[in-house]
Protein backbone atom coordinates (compact mmCIF):
# COMPACT_ATOMS: atom_id res chain seq x y z
CA UNK A 1 0.00 0.00 0.00
CA UNK A 2 1.40 3.63 -1.13
CA UNK A 3 1.99 5.58 2.53
CA UNK A 4 0.36 9.10 0.69
CA UNK A 5 2.00 11.05 3.20
CA UNK A 6 5.56 10.19 2.12
CA UNK A 7 4.75 10.82 -1.20
CA UNK A 8 3.02 14.10 -0.38
CA UNK A 9 6.65 15.16 1.19
CA UNK A 10 8.61 13.42 -1.33
CA UNK A 11 6.79 16.03 -4.35
CA UNK A 12 6.80 18.83 -2.06
CA UNK A 13 10.86 19.29 -1.91
CA UNK A 14 11.19 17.21 -5.83
CA UNK A 15 11.86 20.67 -7.12
CA UNK A 16 13.46 22.71 -4.38
CA UNK A 17 16.65 23.59 -6.88
CA UNK A 18 13.98 26.48 -7.14
CA UNK A 19 14.25 27.57 -3.63
CA UNK A 20 17.97 27.21 -2.83
CA UNK A 21 19.19 30.46 -3.72
CA UNK A 22 16.50 32.40 -1.56
CA UNK A 23 16.76 32.92 2.52
CA UNK A 24 16.20 30.07 4.61
CA UNK A 25 12.74 31.11 5.65
CA UNK A 26 11.58 32.20 2.00
CA UNK A 27 12.84 28.96 0.86
CA UNK A 28 9.74 27.02 1.53
CA UNK A 29 7.36 29.34 0.01
CA UNK A 30 8.83 29.22 -3.99
CA UNK A 31 8.38 25.38 -4.00
CA UNK A 32 6.00 24.42 -7.17
CA UNK A 33 3.22 23.37 -4.89
CA UNK A 34 3.59 26.81 -3.08
CA UNK A 35 3.77 28.42 -6.59
CA UNK A 36 0.38 26.73 -7.74
CA UNK A 37 -1.53 27.27 -4.57
CA UNK A 38 -0.67 31.19 -5.27
CA UNK A 39 -2.19 31.17 -8.41
CA UNK A 40 -5.12 28.67 -7.65
CA UNK A 41 -5.67 31.15 -4.45
CA UNK A 42 -6.15 33.55 -6.86
CA UNK A 43 -8.48 31.80 -9.07
CA UNK A 44 -10.53 30.58 -5.37
CA UNK A 45 -10.36 34.29 -4.21
CA UNK A 46 -11.39 35.92 -6.85
CA UNK A 47 -15.38 35.26 -7.16
CA UNK A 48 -16.59 35.66 -3.11
CA UNK A 49 -16.59 39.30 -3.47
CA UNK A 50 -18.38 39.39 -6.66
CA UNK A 51 -21.28 37.91 -5.41
CA UNK A 52 -20.66 39.28 -1.67
CA UNK A 53 -19.02 42.26 -0.99
CA UNK A 54 -18.21 44.14 -4.60
CA UNK A 55 -21.99 43.20 -5.44
CA UNK A 56 -23.56 44.79 -2.58
CA UNK A 57 -21.64 47.68 -3.27
CA UNK A 58 -23.01 47.50 -6.55
CA UNK A 59 -26.81 46.91 -5.16
CA UNK A 60 -25.97 50.22 -3.28
CA UNK A 61 -24.98 51.84 -6.13
CA UNK A 62 -28.49 51.01 -7.87
CA UNK A 63 -30.37 52.03 -5.20
CA UNK A 64 -31.04 48.47 -3.18
CA UNK A 65 -31.46 48.75 0.29
CA UNK A 66 -29.64 47.82 3.05
CA UNK A 67 -32.68 45.23 4.24
CA UNK A 68 -32.52 43.33 0.72
CA UNK A 69 -28.74 43.48 0.27
CA UNK A 70 -28.64 42.00 3.56
CA UNK A 71 -30.83 39.15 2.54
CA UNK A 72 -29.14 38.54 -0.63
CA UNK A 73 -25.91 37.87 1.46
CA UNK A 74 -27.61 34.39 1.90
CA UNK A 75 -26.33 33.61 -1.23
CA UNK A 76 -23.22 32.99 0.21
CA UNK A 77 -24.65 30.08 1.82
CA UNK A 78 -23.90 28.36 -1.40
CA UNK A 79 -20.48 27.73 0.65
CA UNK A 80 -21.81 26.79 3.51
CA UNK A 81 -23.87 23.73 2.29
CA UNK A 82 -21.11 22.70 -0.09
CA UNK A 83 -20.57 19.62 2.07
CA UNK A 84 -23.81 18.18 0.61
CA UNK A 85 -22.71 17.63 -2.94
CA UNK A 86 -18.64 17.24 -1.80
CA UNK A 87 -18.81 13.38 -1.48
CA UNK A 88 -19.85 13.79 -5.27
CA UNK A 89 -16.91 15.82 -6.45
CA UNK A 90 -14.74 13.80 -3.94
CA UNK A 91 -15.43 10.72 -5.21
CA UNK A 92 -16.70 10.96 -8.59
CA UNK A 93 -15.02 11.06 -11.61
CA UNK A 94 -16.29 12.82 -14.87
CA UNK A 95 -16.35 10.96 -17.84
CA UNK A 96 -13.42 11.14 -20.02
CA UNK A 97 -12.22 14.44 -18.70
CA UNK A 98 -11.19 12.54 -15.30
CA UNK A 99 -8.94 10.39 -17.29
CA UNK A 100 -7.52 12.88 -19.22
CA UNK A 101 -6.68 14.90 -16.26
CA UNK A 102 -7.38 13.43 -13.41
CA UNK A 103 -10.09 13.57 -10.64
CA UNK A 104 -9.44 16.68 -9.03
CA UNK A 105 -7.85 18.74 -11.93
CA UNK A 106 -11.28 17.60 -14.01
CA UNK A 107 -13.26 19.20 -11.29
CA UNK A 108 -11.41 22.31 -10.96
CA UNK A 109 -11.72 23.12 -14.51
CA UNK A 110 -15.71 22.12 -14.73
CA UNK A 111 -15.97 24.62 -11.67
CA UNK A 112 -13.83 27.09 -13.13
CA UNK A 113 -15.90 26.85 -16.20
CA UNK A 114 -19.46 27.63 -14.47
CA UNK A 115 -17.22 30.80 -12.78
CA UNK A 116 -16.95 31.65 -15.88
CA UNK A 117 -20.56 31.70 -17.75
CA UNK A 118 -22.25 33.12 -13.89
CA UNK A 119 -19.63 35.95 -14.42
CA UNK A 120 -20.72 36.96 -18.26
CA UNK A 121 -23.92 36.70 -16.63
CA UNK A 122 -23.36 39.06 -14.34
CA UNK A 123 -22.11 41.84 -16.45
CA UNK A 124 -25.07 42.14 -19.23
CA UNK A 125 -27.71 41.79 -16.50
CA UNK A 126 -28.59 44.99 -14.29
CA UNK A 127 -29.62 45.24 -11.12
CA UNK A 128 -32.28 48.18 -11.27
CA UNK A 129 -34.72 46.42 -13.56
CA UNK A 130 -33.68 42.31 -13.19
CA UNK A 131 -32.68 41.64 -9.76
CA UNK A 132 -33.92 38.40 -10.23
CA UNK A 133 -32.17 37.46 -12.79
CA UNK A 134 -28.90 38.94 -11.51
CA UNK A 135 -29.40 36.77 -8.51
CA UNK A 136 -29.79 33.62 -10.84
CA UNK A 137 -26.51 34.46 -12.19
CA UNK A 138 -24.75 35.02 -8.71
CA UNK A 139 -25.82 31.70 -7.89
CA UNK A 140 -24.53 30.22 -10.31
CA UNK A 141 -20.93 31.90 -9.11
CA UNK A 142 -21.22 30.93 -5.83
CA UNK A 143 -21.91 27.03 -7.02
CA UNK A 144 -19.31 26.88 -9.36
CA UNK A 145 -16.58 28.73 -6.88
CA UNK A 146 -17.86 26.20 -4.10
CA UNK A 147 -17.25 23.61 -5.84
CA UNK A 148 -13.79 24.86 -6.99
CA UNK A 149 -13.14 25.13 -3.11
CA UNK A 150 -14.08 21.71 -2.40
CA UNK A 151 -12.09 20.44 -5.41
CA UNK A 152 -9.32 22.57 -4.50
CA UNK A 153 -8.64 21.92 -0.74
CA UNK A 154 -8.59 18.27 -1.72
CA UNK A 155 -5.56 19.69 -4.08
CA UNK A 156 -4.03 21.14 -1.55
CA UNK A 157 -3.94 19.02 1.21
CA UNK A 158 -3.03 16.00 -1.08
CA UNK A 159 0.38 18.28 -2.59
CA UNK A 160 2.26 18.30 0.51
CA UNK A 161 2.23 16.32 4.17
CA UNK A 162 0.56 18.16 7.48
CA UNK A 163 3.61 20.12 8.73
CA UNK A 164 4.14 21.93 5.52
CA UNK A 165 -0.07 22.80 5.38
CA UNK A 166 0.39 26.17 6.97
CA UNK A 167 3.03 27.17 4.27
CA UNK A 168 0.49 26.49 1.60
CA UNK A 169 -2.28 27.99 3.81
CA UNK A 170 -0.35 31.11 3.18
CA UNK A 171 0.65 30.89 -0.23
CA UNK A 172 -3.11 30.40 -0.47
CA UNK A 173 -3.87 33.17 1.20
CA UNK A 174 -1.55 35.27 -0.52
CA UNK A 175 -3.16 34.50 -3.84
CA UNK A 176 -6.87 34.74 -2.37
CA UNK A 177 -6.24 38.08 -1.11
CA UNK A 178 -4.56 39.51 -4.42
CA UNK A 179 -7.67 38.20 -6.01
CA UNK A 180 -9.63 40.06 -3.78
CA UNK A 181 -7.75 43.47 -4.46
CA UNK A 182 -8.21 42.57 -8.28
CA UNK A 183 -11.73 41.71 -7.76
CA UNK A 184 -12.76 44.49 -4.81
CA UNK A 185 -10.45 47.83 -5.72
CA UNK A 186 -9.60 46.90 -9.60
CA UNK A 187 -13.17 46.20 -10.10
CA UNK A 188 -14.06 49.58 -8.85
CA UNK A 189 -11.49 51.34 -10.88
CA UNK A 190 -12.59 49.46 -14.02
CA UNK A 191 -16.52 50.33 -13.54
CA UNK A 192 -15.18 54.04 -13.09
CA UNK A 193 -13.17 54.06 -16.41
CA UNK A 194 -15.75 52.62 -18.50
CA UNK A 195 -18.63 54.55 -17.42
CA UNK A 196 -21.08 56.39 -19.84
CA UNK A 197 -21.02 59.76 -18.02
CA UNK A 198 -18.80 61.36 -15.37
CA UNK A 199 -21.43 60.07 -12.73
CA UNK A 200 -20.41 56.85 -12.07
CA UNK A 201 -23.03 56.32 -9.23
CA UNK A 202 -26.16 57.42 -11.96
CA UNK A 203 -28.62 54.46 -11.66
CA UNK A 204 -29.01 54.23 -15.12
CA UNK A 205 -25.24 54.11 -16.08
CA UNK A 206 -24.31 49.99 -15.48
CA UNK A 207 -22.08 50.34 -18.49
CA UNK A 208 -18.76 50.44 -16.39
CA UNK A 209 -19.73 47.17 -14.29
CA UNK A 210 -20.32 45.22 -17.74
CA UNK A 211 -16.80 45.83 -18.89
CA UNK A 212 -15.61 45.08 -15.20
CA UNK A 213 -17.40 41.81 -14.31
CA UNK A 214 -16.33 40.61 -18.36
CA UNK A 215 -12.56 41.33 -17.12
CA UNK A 216 -13.23 39.35 -13.72
CA UNK A 217 -14.38 36.34 -16.17
CA UNK A 218 -11.02 36.72 -18.01
CA UNK A 219 -9.44 36.59 -15.05
CA UNK A 220 -10.48 33.44 -13.94
CA UNK A 221 -8.30 32.19 -17.24
CA UNK A 222 -5.08 32.28 -14.66
CA UNK A 223 -6.50 29.24 -12.56
CA UNK A 224 -7.78 27.52 -15.75
CA UNK A 225 -4.39 27.88 -17.19
CA UNK A 226 -2.66 26.90 -13.67
CA UNK A 227 -4.79 23.60 -13.60
CA UNK A 228 -4.27 22.88 -17.32
CA UNK A 229 -0.18 22.79 -16.51
CA UNK A 230 -0.44 21.45 -13.01
CA UNK A 231 -0.16 17.94 -12.29
CA UNK A 232 -2.91 15.63 -10.07
CA UNK A 233 -1.65 15.09 -6.63
CA UNK A 234 -1.60 11.70 -5.43
CA UNK A 235 -4.78 11.45 -4.00
CA UNK A 236 -5.98 8.24 -2.67
CA UNK A 237 -7.27 5.57 -4.50
CA UNK A 238 -11.08 5.24 -4.48
CA UNK A 239 -12.42 1.30 -3.38
CA UNK A 240 -14.68 0.79 -6.17
CA UNK A 241 -17.89 -1.23 -5.44
CA UNK A 242 -20.16 -3.19 -7.78
CA UNK A 243 -23.63 -2.45 -4.96
CA UNK A 244 -24.78 0.77 -5.15
CA UNK A 245 -25.55 0.66 -1.46
CA UNK A 246 -21.77 0.00 -0.89
CA UNK A 247 -20.53 2.65 -2.79
CA UNK A 248 -23.47 5.16 -1.60
CA UNK A 249 -21.61 4.17 1.79
CA UNK A 250 -18.41 4.52 1.39
CA UNK A 251 -18.82 7.64 -0.90
CA UNK A 252 -21.59 10.08 1.87
CA UNK A 253 -21.39 8.14 4.83
CA UNK A 254 -18.07 6.92 5.61
CA UNK A 255 -15.79 10.46 5.37
CA UNK A 256 -18.16 11.50 8.12
CA UNK A 257 -18.50 8.57 10.39
CA UNK A 258 -14.65 8.48 9.83
CA UNK A 259 -14.47 11.80 11.24
CA UNK A 260 -16.37 10.91 14.07
CA UNK A 261 -14.14 7.71 14.76
CA UNK A 262 -11.37 9.55 15.23
CA UNK A 263 -12.21 12.39 17.28
CA UNK A 264 -15.36 10.44 19.27
CA UNK A 265 -16.52 12.59 22.04
CA UNK A 266 -14.43 16.05 21.06
CA UNK A 267 -16.14 16.27 17.51
CA UNK A 268 -19.16 18.07 18.47
CA UNK A 269 -16.91 20.80 20.47
CA UNK A 270 -14.35 20.61 17.55
CA UNK A 271 -17.31 21.55 15.19
CA UNK A 272 -18.62 23.91 17.68
CA UNK A 273 -15.56 25.75 17.15
CA UNK A 274 -15.13 25.76 13.74
CA UNK A 275 -19.03 27.26 13.62
CA UNK A 276 -18.10 30.25 14.96
CA UNK A 277 -14.32 31.04 14.79
CA UNK A 278 -14.90 33.31 12.25
CA UNK A 279 -18.33 34.84 12.47
CA UNK A 280 -17.34 38.50 14.22
CA UNK A 281 -15.83 39.21 10.89
CA UNK A 282 -18.05 37.26 8.23
CA UNK A 283 -21.28 38.67 9.87
CA UNK A 284 -19.44 42.29 9.93
CA UNK A 285 -18.05 41.63 6.44
CA UNK A 286 -21.60 42.16 4.50
CA UNK A 287 -22.01 45.72 5.63
CA UNK A 288 -18.59 47.24 5.23
CA UNK A 289 -19.43 48.41 1.73
CA UNK A 290 -22.91 50.21 2.35
CA UNK A 291 -20.91 51.08 5.73
CA UNK A 292 -18.02 52.94 3.59
CA UNK A 293 -20.78 54.54 1.02
CA UNK A 294 -23.21 55.56 3.85
CA UNK A 295 -19.98 57.23 5.19
CA UNK A 296 -19.22 59.10 2.65
CA UNK A 297 -16.07 57.76 1.30
CA UNK A 298 -15.69 58.12 -2.19
CA UNK A 299 -15.06 55.25 -4.75
CA UNK A 300 -11.35 56.44 -4.65
CA UNK A 301 -10.92 56.25 -1.06
CA UNK A 302 -12.67 52.63 -0.78
CA UNK A 303 -10.54 50.91 -3.29
CA UNK A 304 -6.91 52.24 -2.38
CA UNK A 305 -7.52 51.76 1.69
CA UNK A 306 -9.47 49.18 2.08
CA UNK A 307 -9.28 46.92 -0.95
CA UNK A 308 -5.38 47.76 -1.36
CA UNK A 309 -3.86 48.75 1.24
CA UNK A 310 -6.36 46.68 3.55
CA UNK A 311 -5.34 43.27 1.51
CA UNK A 312 -1.51 43.94 1.56
CA UNK A 313 -2.01 44.06 5.64
CA UNK A 314 -4.22 40.60 5.55
CA UNK A 315 -1.23 39.17 3.37
CA UNK A 316 0.97 40.57 5.78
CA UNK A 317 -1.15 39.05 8.52
CA UNK A 318 -1.13 35.95 6.92
CA UNK A 319 2.21 35.23 6.59
CA UNK A 320 2.77 36.22 10.22
CA UNK A 321 -0.05 33.33 11.10
CA UNK A 322 1.66 30.63 8.94
CA UNK A 323 4.88 31.28 9.93
CA UNK A 324 4.02 31.60 14.04
CA UNK A 325 2.03 28.47 13.43
CA UNK A 326 4.93 26.42 12.49
CA UNK A 327 6.86 27.70 15.32
CA UNK A 328 4.55 27.82 18.04
CA UNK A 329 1.49 26.05 17.43
CA UNK A 330 -1.65 26.25 15.50
CA UNK A 331 -3.46 26.61 18.49
CA UNK A 332 -1.77 29.01 20.04
CA UNK A 333 -1.97 31.36 16.91
CA UNK A 334 -5.65 30.36 16.76
CA UNK A 335 -6.34 32.18 20.24
CA UNK A 336 -4.85 35.05 19.10
CA UNK A 337 -6.15 35.38 16.31
CA UNK A 338 -9.76 35.09 17.57
CA UNK A 339 -9.24 37.75 20.16
CA UNK A 340 -7.33 40.40 17.59
CA UNK A 341 -10.13 39.48 15.05
CA UNK A 342 -13.29 40.21 17.66
CA UNK A 343 -11.25 43.37 19.45
CA UNK A 344 -10.80 45.14 15.86
CA UNK A 345 -14.16 45.24 15.49
CA UNK A 346 -15.17 47.61 17.87
CA UNK A 347 -12.61 50.31 16.06
CA UNK A 348 -14.95 50.25 13.27
CA UNK A 349 -17.50 51.00 15.94
CA UNK A 350 -15.17 54.39 16.99
CA UNK A 351 -14.71 54.88 12.99
CA UNK A 352 -18.17 55.29 12.46
CA UNK A 353 -18.79 57.88 15.40
CA UNK A 354 -15.74 59.74 14.84
CA UNK A 355 -16.40 60.23 11.22
CA UNK A 356 -15.30 60.61 7.38
CA UNK A 357 -11.46 60.75 8.15
CA UNK A 358 -9.04 58.90 5.48
CA UNK A 359 -6.00 58.57 8.51
CA UNK A 360 -8.43 56.76 10.45
CA UNK A 361 -9.52 54.42 8.21
CA UNK A 362 -5.91 53.64 7.27
CA UNK A 363 -5.97 52.67 11.13
CA UNK A 364 -8.46 50.86 11.81
CA UNK A 365 -8.28 48.53 8.44
CA UNK A 366 -4.37 48.28 9.31
CA UNK A 367 -5.54 46.89 12.75
CA UNK A 368 -8.58 44.92 11.36
CA UNK A 369 -6.88 43.17 8.37
CA UNK A 370 -3.59 41.83 9.82
CA UNK A 371 -5.74 40.80 12.39
CA UNK A 372 -7.99 38.86 9.90
CA UNK A 373 -4.91 37.20 7.88
CA UNK A 374 -3.72 35.96 11.26
CA UNK A 375 -6.27 34.12 12.28
CA UNK A 376 -7.66 32.94 8.23
CA UNK A 377 -3.61 31.08 8.00
CA UNK A 378 -3.52 29.46 11.47
CA UNK A 379 -7.57 28.03 10.82
CA UNK A 380 -7.22 26.97 7.34
CA UNK A 381 -3.94 24.83 8.69
CA UNK A 382 -6.36 23.82 11.79
CA UNK A 383 -8.71 22.73 9.35
CA UNK A 384 -6.03 20.99 7.30
CA UNK A 385 -5.14 18.93 10.46
CA UNK A 386 -8.76 17.75 10.81
CA UNK A 387 -8.84 15.44 7.55
CA UNK A 388 -8.15 12.11 6.46
CA UNK A 389 -6.46 12.38 3.00
CA UNK A 390 -8.52 9.59 2.35
CA UNK A 391 -11.32 11.98 2.07
CA UNK A 392 -9.89 15.25 1.49
CA UNK A 393 -12.20 16.87 -0.33
CA UNK A 394 -15.56 16.18 1.52
CA UNK A 395 -14.06 16.08 4.96
CA UNK A 396 -12.88 19.85 4.49
CA UNK A 397 -15.84 20.64 2.50
CA UNK A 398 -18.12 19.33 5.80
CA UNK A 399 -15.45 21.70 8.20
CA UNK A 400 -15.53 24.75 5.91
CA UNK A 401 -19.02 24.59 5.44
CA UNK A 402 -19.53 24.34 8.95
CA UNK A 403 -17.13 27.41 9.24
CA UNK A 404 -19.83 29.60 6.77
CA UNK A 405 -22.82 28.22 7.72
CA UNK A 406 -24.22 30.29 11.40
CA UNK A 407 -22.36 33.14 10.56
CA UNK A 408 -23.68 33.72 6.99
CA UNK A 409 -27.39 33.20 7.84
CA UNK A 410 -26.91 35.89 10.56
CA UNK A 411 -25.40 37.93 8.29
CA UNK A 412 -28.58 37.86 6.23
CA UNK A 413 -30.32 39.86 9.09
CA UNK A 414 -27.59 42.77 9.53
CA UNK A 415 -29.16 45.22 7.19
CA UNK A 416 -32.12 44.97 9.07
CA UNK A 417 -30.30 45.55 12.17
CA UNK A 418 -28.14 48.51 10.87
CA UNK A 419 -31.36 50.00 10.26
CA UNK A 420 -32.59 49.87 13.34
CA UNK A 421 -29.60 50.07 15.76
CA UNK A 422 -26.59 51.73 13.48
CA UNK A 423 -23.98 51.08 12.65
CA UNK A 424 -22.15 52.03 15.93
CA UNK A 425 -23.77 49.21 17.80
CA UNK A 426 -23.29 46.95 14.94
CA UNK A 427 -19.83 46.62 14.87
CA UNK A 428 -20.18 46.21 18.94
CA UNK A 429 -22.25 43.51 18.36
CA UNK A 430 -20.38 41.82 16.29
CA UNK A 431 -17.01 42.07 18.39
CA UNK A 432 -19.06 40.45 21.52
CA UNK A 433 -19.82 37.46 18.81
CA UNK A 434 -16.35 36.62 19.40
CA UNK A 435 -16.42 36.26 23.05
CA UNK A 436 -17.88 32.52 23.41
CA UNK A 437 -15.28 31.57 20.78
CA UNK A 438 -12.52 32.43 23.26
CA UNK A 439 -14.03 29.88 25.88
CA UNK A 440 -14.34 27.40 22.87
CA UNK A 441 -10.61 27.33 21.64
CA UNK A 442 -9.44 26.85 25.39
CA UNK A 443 -12.02 23.83 25.73
CA UNK A 444 -10.85 22.47 22.46
CA UNK A 445 -7.31 23.07 23.62
CA UNK A 446 -7.98 21.07 26.76
CA UNK A 447 -9.49 18.40 25.34
CA UNK A 448 -6.72 18.00 22.69
CA UNK A 449 -4.25 17.88 25.56
CA UNK A 450 -6.22 15.10 27.67
CA UNK A 451 -6.67 12.71 24.02
CA UNK A 452 -2.94 12.60 23.47
CA UNK A 453 -2.24 11.94 27.08
CA UNK A 454 -5.05 8.82 26.82
CA UNK A 455 -3.00 8.22 23.29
Amino acid sequence: MVDNRGMRKFNFFLYTDIAKSAPAWAQIYLTPPSLRMLALGFSAGLPLLLVLGTLSFRLREAGIDLATIGFLSWIGLAYGVKWMWAPLVDRLTIPYLSALLGRRRAWLLVAQALIILGLIGMAITKPQTDLYQMVLFSLLVAFGSATQDIALDAFRIESAAIEFQAALAACYQTGYRLAMIWSGAGVLWIASLYSDTPDSSSLQNDSGWTCAYLWMAVSMLIGVLTVAFSNEPNAAPIEKSPHFKAWLYSTVIEPFSDFYKRYRWRALTILALIATYRISDIVMGIMANPFYVDMGYTKTEIATVTKVYGVIMTLVGAFIGGSLSIRFGVMRILIWGACLSAASNLLFSWLSIHGHDVRALIGVISADNLSSGIASAAFIAYLSSLTNVKYSATQYAMLSSVMLLLPKFLAGFSGIFVNHFGFSYFFIATALLGCPVLLLLLLVDRQTRIANLVN
